[in-house]
């Protein structure tokens, strides 16, 4: 089995449970963090604001009337409880307790070194709940069905085109992406001939990549010559009518999400009046509910014409083939964790670490350097704390390293870890390795002369990272964003309708890695239940306004028979 490539010749191509935050016990001499497991934050109502809160939920709840005026009480509640906390890195709160308040110190750490000689002593140790998680069972057995929306055989000669589209694709790989196939879409829905698209030079990922350098243009082209034509520049005569410049040519600005009501009004006129038509940027410029025909054209972009260019395609498969021998432990199997905690994401976020003065004036720099006076306007409040307690701060590598061993990954699970540049690499890897000694990464599953080719392209990175994902048995999503975002779709897609994603809870993460005393079954209890939701969640049909990338059910994918698939082999890209 290890000698076999899951990428064949290397040539073919979830809602969380509620936060149990402001839950609230019966009895009143409970703290709102009294039942948590391991809680230790004693909050107690205090003060005035607090008192008024208190008041105000317990009327909502004795007068059904009120209920009217429910959301309004909850964020005028909201507010005065967050200023009454003053949730931030201070380091205490109001009413001279001298105990920090919730999410406002980084004690990840802290937790660590209390739980981490009870990891050890279980090492080698899986949950039998990972027998889930290696071995799916499925009674619905989605397939791939673009020809039910787009015939396969097409036109014997594509109708005369309407002229010419060109747009700009901006972001990072997956934002790319997501331009492609929608202007995919939308030439189909225009009878517009579609340039090869754009990038745009972004300031934040600073990759200079064309398209041909991250995908496969020639097969880009013969995949959608029978729906959309596709050149790969404008003809001479049509560039000598615009001075031989694109960017004289109309640039429409089309709002986010239009309809396609809204290109066949205004784009398409003026498509026909000048023969071509710029939209830059393109960015999420259709809308998600569009005809099923240009669904269809989405699927096929995205699923099929879309793969990467030869060098990256060659090397990823490599990579693949390398993570599964060094998975002999687990019979080959291996589990991808996708990890945003690079400098311009922690410098985003506006959470804070344990890095104190010298993070604080890193971050302030990164963000100055990436979005120019952004945080800094008039009446911008930021507050750490807060981000931290909602769920909205980047998971630390060494809480993504907690998470998964409180799940029952033990230190013979083959990790790979997805990621750019960490932040501060050394001191964040380093526990993560403790915890994993078989973890792997693009750097050490290819040598420095393999990567060499690809280095300062983000991108080009990027695309190997999401190859190895895409074959994994399981995905660990973090942070959110159109990395994970697409690749669970794309799994999904080649792997019958369901696979395994791990989304975790990062509100009730917050709580438990601010628990420095939590007991170790009680952290273990919490996580294999969040495991657990997260199984339960890996068949999702598309809803009207969520994105086909994601749930390509049914609109690129058709039901089948029921299937038990009971020996948990998985499905091999031919």
């Amino acid at each position: 089995m290890h000698g076999l490539s899951r990428l064949g010749n290397g040539v073919n191509s979830p809602s969380p449970p509620s936060s149990p935050r402001f839950r609230h016990t019966r009895n009143k001499n409970t703290d709102v963090c009294g039942s948590f497991p391991g809680g230790n934050c004693q909050v107690k109502l205090q003060n005035f604001a607090e008192k008024l809160g208190f008041m105000i939920v317990s009327a909502v709840y004795r007068r059904r009337g009120v209920l009217l005026f429910a959301p309004l009480l909850y964020i005028s509640g909201m507010l005065l409880y967050m200023g009454a906390l003053g949730f931030d890195a201070s380091g205490t709160s109001g009413g001279g307790t001298g105990l920090a308040p919730l999410g406002s110190v980084y004690r990840s750490p802290q937790v660590f070194e209390k739980l981490w000689p009870l990891m050890e002593a279980e090492n080698n140790g899986s949950s039998n709940l990972l027998t889930n998680v290696w071995n799916p069972k499925l009674h619905q057995v989605w397939k791939p069905c673009i020809a039910r929306t787009v015939s396969q055989e097409g036109f014997t000669e594509l109708p005369k085109s309407n002229g010419y589209l060109i747009i700009e694709a901006n972001g990072g790989l997956n934002q790319q992406r997501l331009s492609i196939c929608d202007a995919v879409a939308v030439a189909g829905l225009l009878n517009a001939t579609l340039v090869i698209p754009i990038f745009h030079l972004n300031s934040v990922w600073r990759d200079s990549s064309k398209f041909c350098d991250i995908f496969d243009e020639d097969f880009f082209i013969y995949a959608l010559r029978n729906h959309v034509k596709v050149v790969r520049e404008l003809p001479e005569d049509l560039l000598l009518k615009f001075d031989n410049n694109i960017s004289s040519i109309v640039n429409l600005r089309v709002k986010a999400w239009s309809s396609t009501t809204y290109y066949l009004l205004k784009v398409l006129p003026k498509l026909k009046e000048l023969g071509a038509v710029r939209i830059a940027p393109f960015s999420n410029r259709l809308a998600h509910s569009v005809p099923p025909n240009i669904q269809g054209l989405r699927c096929l972009c995205n699923f099929e014409a879309l793969r990467f260019s030869e060098p990256i395609r060659m090397l990823a498969a490599k990579m693949v083939d390398r993570m599964v021998k060094k998975s002999s432990k687990t019979s080959g199997r291996y589990v991808s964790v996708h990890i945003r905690f690079e400098e311009d994401m922690v410098a985003f976020s506006c959470c804070t670490y344990d890095g104190g003065e010298e993070e604080q004036h890193e971050m302030d720099i990164a963000r100055e350097r990436s979005w120019r006076g952004k945080f800094r306007r008039r009446g911008r409040v930021i507050r750490p704390g807060a981000n931290r307690i909602d769920g909205k701060c980047p998971l630390t590598p060494l809480e993504v390293g907690m998470m998964l061993r409180g799940m029952g990954f033990d230190n013979n699970t083959s990790l790979y870890v997805a990621a750019g540049k960490i932040y501060k690499t050394e001191k964040y890897m380093t526990p993560v390795k403790q915890m994993f000694p078989r973890m792997e990464s693009k750097d050490t599953l290819a040598s420095t002369e393999e990567l060499a080719p690809f280095e300062g392209y983000s991108s080009r990175l990027a695309a190997l990272d999401y190859t190895v994902c895409l074959y994994s048995e399981a995905f660990v999503t973090t942070q959110g964003g159109n990395f994970p975002h697409f690749l669970v779709g794309h799994r999904r897609y080649l792997y019958e309708g369901h696979a395994k994603t791990i989304r975790p809870d990062k509100r009730k993460l917050a709580l438990l890695f601010d628990s420095p005393d939590i007991r170790w079954s009680d952290f273990k209890s919490q996580l294999q239940d969040m495991l657990r939701h997260s199984d339960t969640k890996g068949v999702e049909l598309k809803k009207p306004s969520s994105s086909l990338y994601t749930f390509p059910m049914p609109d690129c994918m058709c039901k089948h028979a029921d299937v038990k698939n009971a020996s948990g082999n998985r499905r091999r890209l031919l």
